[in-house]
């Protein structure tokens, strides 16, 4: 059984075929931020995507006839629990829609894999959106009756990369405590106890550290002043797509803003060195989530191909708790490995609810 696994990120697709277990190929193309920022929208970008899949599958041999079940990485649509849920029209149309109330490039998995499998009648499906809510209240509150922090991260590779960490220590997920912190083109940083996303910071809402594409935290009366030369719109596509380093230097292109680092450029070592102290000022925040109490702190992701992020981050932490390094992800393997358990009955994928799993305190009626 051949499975097609689609994973668009901020700055790149990947894609994977699995033949069961077996991985017959994986690719990744990186998205420099100018080139995306063509279309208006996420929502626009889908033929390009669906174009980066098609090339990949044919310079492996293979034809989109040959898949037999489409797997889309997801987000966007309204909040739910962690597990493999069947894509359907509903979660189609909610996903496409932002009915969760963000815009990132993992709602095209979902998309995607739905066209491909009604198209050729195909089995699909998706495992931990990036919208995965499972918050404690305090975790919720903002100092703005009605006004909430929402639940938007890297769940997949987060809680695949804490099963990893815990099976290595011979312990369960659910029994450990671990601060995990995503790097890549998108960052978030999340507190995980006993086997729950308990706080993190929002990937693409104006939230925790900025990033190479994302404009992270910023002083609320600073944002009012943006808007009044700015519209709404320019600031949401900071939120996810043009803020970061392609705000400061017009690309996305980590490997290009660390050369000119490396070359001494005092604005591109100011702005590197910034955002490595934000990420662990989130650690840090996370460590008082769970009053100390860390198994590990987990990294992982794409830009842990550079050392400095790494050590500039277990200088500032490693007094917490002891700093594992997990470079790249797990994403693709994860859900592979989650759908074939469905697939044998091992076991039982969620609907999609069409309902956030938190919409408000009943003071809130």
């Amino acid at each position: 059984m051949k499975l097609l696994i689609i994973n668009p990120g901020s700055t790149s697709t990947k894609v994977s075929v699995f033949e069961d277990e077996m991985n017959i190929f994986t690719e990744s193309v990186f998205h420099d931020a100018p080139e995306l920022l063509k279309f208006p929208t996420t929502n626009d970008q889908l033929p390009f995507r669906k174009a980066v899949v098609l090339d990949m599958l044919k310079r492996h041999g293979l034809d989109i006839l040959d898949i037999d079940v489409f797997v889309g990485r997801g987000g966007c649509a309204y909040s739910q629990k962690e597990g493999v849920m069947e894509i359907d029209g509903a979660l189609y149309a909610d996903t496409r829609d932002d009915k969760g109330g963000s815009d990132h490039p993992a709602k095209l998995g979902v998309m995607m894999a739905y066209e491909w499998g009604v198209q050729y009648g195909r089995r699909m499906y998706t495992l931990n959106p990036t919208n995965v809510d499972e918050f404690i209240p305090l975790a919720r509150i903002t100092g703005i009756k009605g006004v909430y922090r929402r639940a938007q991260s890297h769940v997949l590779n987060q809680k695949g990369i804490a099963r990893l960490h815990a099976s290595k220590i011979g312990k369960s997920y659910e029994e450990s405590s671990f601060i995990v912190c995503h790097i890549d083109g998108g960052i978030t940083i999340a507190a995980h106890y006993h086997g729950r996303m308990i706080d993190g910071t929002e990937g693409a809402g104006g939230d925790g550290p900025f990033t190479p594409t994302r404009l992270g935290s910023i002083p609320i009366m600073e944002t009012a002043k943006y808007l009044e030369s700015h519209s709404p719109s320019e600031l949401e596509a900071m939120c996810s797509r043009s803020g970061g380093f392609v705000s400061h230097f017009g690309t996305s292109n980590s490997d290009r803003i660390h050369a000119m680092k490396e070359e001494g450029d005092e604005h591109a070592s100011l702005v590197w060195e910034a955002m490595i102290y934000q990420i662990a000022k989130s650690v840090g925040a996370m460590a008082a989530v769970l009053k100390g109490d860390v198994d590990a702190i987990l990294l992982t992701g794409g830009l842990l191909r550079f050392s400095d992020i790494v050590e500039g981050v277990r200088e500032r932490t490693s007094w917490i708790a002891p700093v594992y390094v997990y470079p790249g992800e797990v994403e693709q393997e994860e859900l592979c490995s989650e759908v074939l358990k469905v697939l044998r009955g091992e076991k039982k994928a969620n609907k999609y609810t069409g309902k956030p799993v938190f919409s408000g305190f009943e003071w809130d009626e």
